[in-house]
């Protein structure tokens, strides 16, 4: 196993830095069509545990799982006009199908709202139906210009959330409890520190009265939207007819909600934790929370059997206490297998040979740490399994005082400039979409959201106007991917 040539670090350049450890950590390969991936079994493992996390709260909280197909006729996106005008440029549509001209276009789903307005119509029409609380895990196709693996690609996987509800209230109390639960797993279980706020009416869902959103600081000091929630109010519902008869027996319109999280969420624990050397995994998340290497070359039979059997040993008793653990027992140099699991990141990995045996202990590696620790043996199990939720409390700390260190406020318009230079800056901002694409178009800085839990605006003034507060609070400005 030939080491490979050391990745580019992030201060030289933090994009080619993501461009590689995508591709050398094994978590994706390029797909045969431009923007598509091939998402390899280390990638889909950290995936599959995204999802079963994920599918675990969704039901906890009363969701259910369905499908709904992934052709929509074109002729749905057109009954809801600021839908269909924001997606238009990305869809993927199939005009062909059996050798024949179809005689209606198909769009390949970039979202679901429009066929899931179709089949709610149907299935709603008493206040003894509502709400409906839905959930399918799928793929969505959307025709991005600039693609890149896990962040931004032509076909990705995510789950989205459908549900409608007889008031505002009920459907308005869907959307912040959807968003809590982002929060909670970017937090719980990424080690991701979020900030929960709203976005500004020129960042909204397509169609949406309110859209909600967790932003998370990358390790360049971009943000990362990972995770989104929306009120629609009743345009799909007027637009699809999903009307019941209320307790009072007469028509009323639904109110509905989507929320999505993607695999997007990768690239924010790949881009929020990763250092140098690698990959960091939270190890919640992690596909092998523990890699045990077993140690002892040459023609020392004996020492590698004694330690093959003692590593097996800890193996299943790390099994029994549910931790992900791995024996790297390949005949391949030991510093190679080392830098592998490094860059795959790997919390904890342990070091075990025949010296190691004779001394009762053995060598832990912590992905956070620079040296190694001699644990003994006999309370190596529970070193390993109290060390776990340690990690991803130091990870989660560590993401956090770096978001802190890269935030300022700023009270003029040059304080905001040089401050997204390096990350966040809170600052007063008058609402106006003119004023916020101007501020774009000269710091190439977006409103990422209205904190719903900020700093309050009342008595201040627009950085770039002058102009009184639009908003409650302060907003967040920041670069974004």
């Amino acid at each position: 196993m030939a080491k490979q040539p050391s990745l580019t670090s992030q201060s030289d350049d933090f994009s080619a830095w993501y461009n590689e450890l995508v591709y050398r950590a094994d978590l994706v390969d390029l797909g045969p069509v431009r923007g598509t991936m091939v998402i390899r079994p280390y990638g889909y493992a950290l995936w599959e545990n995204i999802q079963r996390e994920l599918d675990a709260m969704f039901k906890a909280t009363g969701h259910e799982n369905l499908y709904f197909p992934m052709l929509i006729p074109m002729s749905y996106f057109q009954r809801e006009a600021q839908h269909v005008e924001g997606f238009s440029p990305e869809l993927a549509v199939v005009t062909h199908a059996g050798g024949v001209e179809l005689e209606e276009p198909l769009a390949i789903r970039p979202t679901s709202e429009t066929v899931v307005g179709e089949l709610y119509a149907k299935w709603v029409q008493s206040y003894r139906d509502l709400p409906l609380l839905y959930n399918q895990w799928c793929n969505v196709v959307r025709w991005e210009m600039r693609t890149r693996p896990f962040l931004r690609t032509t076909e990705f996987l995510w789950q989205e959330g459908h549900t409608a509800h007889a008031s505002e209230e009920e459907a308005r109390f869907e959307v912040r409890q959807m968003l809590d639960v982002y929060a909670t797993f970017a937090e719980e279980f990424a080690a991701v520190p979020v900030i929960r706020g709203e976005k500004t009416e020129g960042e909204r869902f397509a169609g949406a009265v309110q859209t909600l959103t967790i932003e998370a600081m990358m390790r360049d000091g971009k943000a990362l939207q990972s995770g989104t929630s929306h009120y629609l109010g009743q345009n799909f519902a007027k637009a699809f007819d999903i009307k019941f008869n209320d307790v009072d027996n007469e028509q009323a319109f639904a109110h509905t909600t989507s929320w999505g999280l993607s695999t997007r969420m990768i690239g924010a624990i790949i881009m929020a934790h990763g250092d140098d050397a690698g990959l960091v995994l939270p190890p919640k998340l992690a596909p092998t929370q523990v890699v045990v290497v077993p140690m002892g070359r040459g023609n020392d039979e004996a020492g590698r059997a004694r330690v093959a059997a003692e590593v097996e040993r800890i193996a299943g008793a790390l099994r029994g206490a549910g931790v992900r653990v791995r024996v790297d027992a390949r005949d391949a140099n030991p510093g190679a297998k080392f830098y592998e699991w490094e860059q795959k990141g790997v919390p904890l990995r342990v070091e075990i040979g025949p010296k190691d045996l004779d001394a009762g202990t053995a060598l832990v590696k912590d992905r956070l740490a620079a040296d190694k620790t001699a644990v003994p043996l006999d309370g190596l199990v529970a070193y390993l399994v109290e060390a776990l939720p340690a990690f991803h409390d130091r990870l989660f700390e560590r993401a956090r005082a770096f978001r802190e260190e890269r935030t300022v406020e700023a009270h003029t318009f040059e304080e905001l400039v040089a401050g997204v230079e390096r990350g966040f800056v809170i600052a007063t901002h008058c609402g106006d979409p003119e004023s916020e694409r101007a501020i774009q178009e000269a710091t190439k800085a977006t409103v990422r959201c209205i904190p719903l839990e900020g700093i309050s605006a009342e008595g201040t003034t627009c950085v770039h106007t002058g102009r009184p507060s639009g908003y409650a609070n302060k907003v967040v400005f920041g670069r974004a991917y």
